[in-house]
């Protein structure tokens, strides 16, 4: 069995935690990296998700660590999953019982990325929420 522990570089996008509202996008830096995918894990929703009442995963990438000066993504910079207007990776728009993880790829060609889970409605309980970037395919391996 080979390992992938010396070709990888995971990075908390967003660390585990109950939220009700959103998060400050941080800026991931992909730098001596050739590959990145996005692991959004969810927890059982603290609410019954619907059209209002929602959690939208939004992906973003740019040039610099400005998440500001990020844009949303396109489904040309992501596979694994279908891209709604304004970089949506993933919604919770229906009742989420139980935990799961979405497992996307970015192909763009940007240095830096940024999630945000952008929540709509009123959110009176939260929702377990972890997004965790793993850089893969180094430049120079081993990654410490």
């Amino acid at each position: 069995m080979r390992t992938l522990h010396h070709n990888i570089g995971p990075v908390l996008a967003i660390g585990p935690a109950t939220l009700a509202a959103d998060n400050t996008p941080a800026a991931i830096d992909l730098l001596g990296f050739n590959a990145a995918a996005v692991l959004v894990q969810v927890g059982a929703g603290g609410i019954t998700f619907d059209s209002t009442n929602k959690v939208e995963f939004k992906l973003k990438h740019g040039d610099d660590s400005t998440v500001g000066n990020h844009a949303a993504v396109d489904q040309d910079d992501v596979v694994g999953v279908t891209v709604a207007t304004g970089g949506i990776v993933k919604s919770l728009v229906a009742a989420h019982a139980a935990a799961d993880v979405t497992k996307l790829s970015y192909i763009g060609g940007k240095r830096y990325l940024s999630v945000l889970a952008d929540f709509s409605g009123t959110h009176g309980a939260g929702t377990p929420i972890a997004v965790t970037v793993v850089k893969g395919d180094p430049a120079s391996a081993p990654v410490a």
